[in-house]
């Protein structure tokens, strides 16, 4: 795999589209710092630009290099990540404004799957959406892609991926913004946590 992980890494830095498999479904990638990269996804996608893009990082360290992240979303993290929660956090300046439709905060991802991390090891951060047409269902299989797979440089096969979409939630506000994989487990994290504070 470590061949074709360099072709996808390449690819990323070429400014090129890359499918990855996570945990849940297969990603669309991109650099996601650069704004010509990131606005291919969107056009690949056909997605609209007010719908913002999250990034996908290889660990919570690497997190705060695009994110300043309290001590809540630290402690979210290190319980859910790696895995398939998608964390809103408020974004650094580095964070391209296409990502977010100029918003102050970004989806941050942490996939729990090797192939996806071995990437992200060698080039982050990534944009995270899933590797489907807009409207589209999501890919769980490279055979299952549908016209995106034509519009991307390299696709990297990982199997099957489990399905389920992330959890996206926004710690700070106690908000869960999307309910997928481990939603149930992310509100009782945040119900105890209220609890506590």
């Amino acid at each position: 795999m470590s061949d074709d992980i360099d072709a996808a890494a390449a690819a990323v830095r070429d400014g090129k589209l890359v499918v990855y498999p996570t945990e849940t479904v297969y990603g669309l990638a991109a650099d996601a710092l650069d704004p010509a990269a990131v606005e291919r996804v969107f056009e690949a996608k056909g997605r609209a630009r007010d719908k913002p893009i999250s990034l996908a990082v290889p660990d919570i360290e690497s997190a705060r290099e695009y994110t300043r992240l309290t001590e809540r979303e630290v402690a979210f993290m290190r319980e859910f990540l790696p895995g398939p929660v998608t964390v809103v956090a408020e974004r650094r300046s580095v964070v391209p404004d296409v990502l977010v439709d100029g918003g102050d905060r970004v989806g941050v991802r942490i996939p729990d799957h090797p192939v996806a991390l071995e990437l992200l090891d060698a080039v982050a951060p990534l944009t995270a959406t899933s590797a489907n047409i807009s409207g589209n269902p999501s890919a769980t299989s490279v055979a299952e892609l549908d016209a995106i797979g034509e519009r991307a440089a390299v696709a990297l096969d990982g199997g099957q991926t489990g399905g389920t979409g992330s959890t996206v939630v926004d710690v700070e506000a106690g908000t869960i913004h999307r309910r997928g994989a481990r939603a149930d487990a992310v509100e009782a994290w945040l119900a105890d946590s209220q609890e506590r504070a």
